[in-house]
């Protein structure tokens, strides 16, 4: 198997958006510039299920109950995760982001072909946070107990992802 370098960004709660206080998140750059329509195909034979294609929004966001996959489909975009003083990350064709549960995501500029496919570790269900006074200190205890993924949404069983997240 070919093997990609994965670039990790541990991020710090700002306040607002809680990120990940144990997790990083994952940049698989270019893993799939071969077949990036496959996306959503490939999350799903790796049991990361209830999946969708369309955007990211354009506001900060985060799911407090859930980690989540996005694997560009088409087009490029900069995107924005950790919250307002977080990381601007250059997402294009091929690339896959693997966001652990509140991990705060916005779309800052894209091209109008821009096109992602998600999924979620086993199916789960996911809200819809934007870091709002009154979340807290549920979200916190959401993220906490959300559990570790069993696979990684590209590689299956022997991915990265589970060294990086320490899944036993």
């Amino acid at each position: 198997m070919k093997t990609y370098e994965v670039k990790t960004y541990f991020l710090e709660d700002d306040g607002f958006i809680p990120n990940n206080p144990r997790l990083p998140v994952l940049f698989y750059e270019g893993v799939l510039s071969e077949k990036p329509q496959q996306a959503e195909e490939i999350f799903l034979s790796n049991n990361w299920l209830n999946s969708w294609q369309g955007g990211v929004y354009d506001f900060h966001h985060y799911h407090s109950n859930t980690h989540e996959a996005l694997g560009v489909v088409s087009g490029f975009a900069t995107v924005k995760i950790g919250g307002k003083s977080g990381e601007e990350l250059q997402i294009h064709t091929g690339d896959v982001l693997v966001l652990p549960a509140g991990t705060g995501h916005m779309n800052v500029d894209s091209s109008s072909d821009f096109q992602v496919a998600g999924a979620y570790p086993e199916g789960m269900e996911h809200n819809l946070m934007r870091g709002v006074d009154g979340e807290r200190p549920r979200v916190l205890e959401e993220i906490g107990a959300v559990p570790l993924p069993e696979t990684d949404p590209l590689f299956g069983t022997d991915g990265p992802l589970l060294q990086y997240w320490q899944v036993k």
